[in-house]
């Protein structure tokens, strides 16, 4: 299930066209089912960004259990991230991967940048796009 207005399918040979929340930055998406981790890949310029693929149903499941607005809170890696934000979770311990959905070293952060779209495109969430300051919640 996507959203019509949703350019691609999410395959690699069809990947989602998306912006990051603030439309400042496009980039492309897909899902990687046969990757050794399964991955969400995220494709921003000549950098690739990779993911857990169960991060789009985590963090669906814990938007839904939160039941509220939550904001994006996105950093780098090497910068903390905002306390009670989906950035921070997408970190936490305390999720289902039990740490970080970033699975390249480095490149780990900005889950509150890319993760979001992708949710709003499969049409389980709504995502805020104002110039910064951005939330997300479940649909």
């Amino acid at each position: 299930m996507t959203r019509d207005d949703v350019e691609g399918a999410g395959t690699p040979g069809s990947p989602w066209q998306l912006s990051t929340p603030p439309g400042t930055s496009g980039f492309e998406a897909y899902r990687a089912p046969d990757a050794d981790p399964p991955a969400l890949v995220v494709q921003v310029g000549t950098t690739q960004l990779r993911y857990h693929l169960s991060c789009i149903e985590d963090l669906h499941a814990m938007l839904v259990a939160h039941g509220d607005w939550m904001p994006l809170g996105n950093a780098d890696e090497q910068k903390p991230a905002p306390e009670g934000s989906v950035e921070a979770w997408a970190r936490s311990d305390k999720n289902p991967v039990g740490g970080w959905y970033g699975l390249k070293k480095g490149l780990r952060g900005r889950f509150g940048s890319y993760v979001p779209p992708v949710l709003e495109a499969l049409g389980l969430a709504e995502v805020e796009h104002a110039a910064r300051n951005n939330r997300m919640r479940a649909i």
